[in-house]
């Protein structure tokens, strides 16, 4: 891992620390499946706090906000969803994203099967 992935790494988990509520435990818990899917993943910080995770490029972003904590995918728009969790920015041509308020309950293999497919779209553009 070098120094920014560390580095990364570490404010993510300050990030989730700091929000010490049912957001936090859901970043917590969405980073967990985007490693379990993805092993070689990357985890970077960008945009003045917003935790990204890469593989050949971005896979997700996990934005949190009072109400919400935003996974949104850069080629959402791509993939394909048969457990439909995009639930927002569904009008866009590029992205797409899924909005988990408290309480809901998160399809944890759909999300892995999502990010599998958000490497494997990734990975084919870099040999393409």
């Amino acid at each position: 891992m070098t120094k920014e992935e560390d580095d990364a790494a570490a404010l993510i988990t300050a990030r989730i620390a700091e929000l010490g509520d049912w957001r936090g435990e859901v970043l917590a818990r969405v980073r967990a499946l985007v490693h379990e899917a993805e092993p070689e993943v990357v985890e970077q910080w960008k945009w003045r706090g917003v935790p990204v995770w890469s593989r050949a490029g971005i896979l997700c972003t996990g934005e949190t906000y009072r109400q919400v904590v935003k996974l949104t995918f850069a080629r959402g728009a791509a993939l394909e969803d048969p457990a439909g969790l995009f639930n927002a920015s569904l009008e866009g041509t590029t992205r797409r994203a899924i909005d988990i308020h408290q309480g809901d309950v998160l399809d944890e293999a759909a999300l892995r099967a999502l990010i599998r497919a958000a490497v494997a779209l990734n990975l084919a553009k870099r040999r393409g």
